[in-house]
């Protein structure tokens, strides 16, 4: 990790569901302690409508987001990069720590589908910054 502030890349395909969500929680459950950023090997033009839905249930607005590319130097610039289903399309830097997160796509999913995966990825980011920078909370 790095010697300052821990940073943490978390990339999808489509940057509009998964990894928006995990970049809200810890966004929000760090509190300054991570940068966060999210990406997409392919971005889609606007966030799952489902996803900004089932964030707003638990008091995280992300509907002010979108999706982003995922470029060479985000990867070079965090020290863990989380992916969720992007394959072999995440690039590879050496001294990185590379997790697959194996999750359900919410693309095309009802509110009823989504809450099980935001809750999973909650489960996920609350233990991923204990790991990163204890448990200060």
């Amino acid at each position: 990790m790095s010697e300052t502030t821990p940073e943490v890349l978390f990339v999808c395909i489509h940057n509009a569901g998964r990894s928006q969500m995990a970049a809200g929680l810890l966004h929000h459950h760090a509190q300054g302690r991570v940068v966060v950023r999210s990406a997409g090997s392919q971005p889609a033009d606007q966030l799952n409508p489902a996803v900004v839905e089932a964030m707003a249930e638990i008091g995280l607005d992300i509907s002010k987001e979108f999706p982003k590319p995922l470029t060479d130097d985000a990867v070079r610039a965090s020290d863990v990069v989380i992916t969720m289903g992007c394959g072999d399309e995440c690039p590879y830097f050496p001294g990185k720590t590379y997790l697959d997160w194996e999750l359900d796509d919410p693309a095309g999913q009802a509110i009823d589908a989504v809450r099980p995966i935001r809750d999973d990825i909650d489960r996920r980011v609350r233990a991923l910054l204990t790991e990163l920078v204890g448990d200060q909370q």
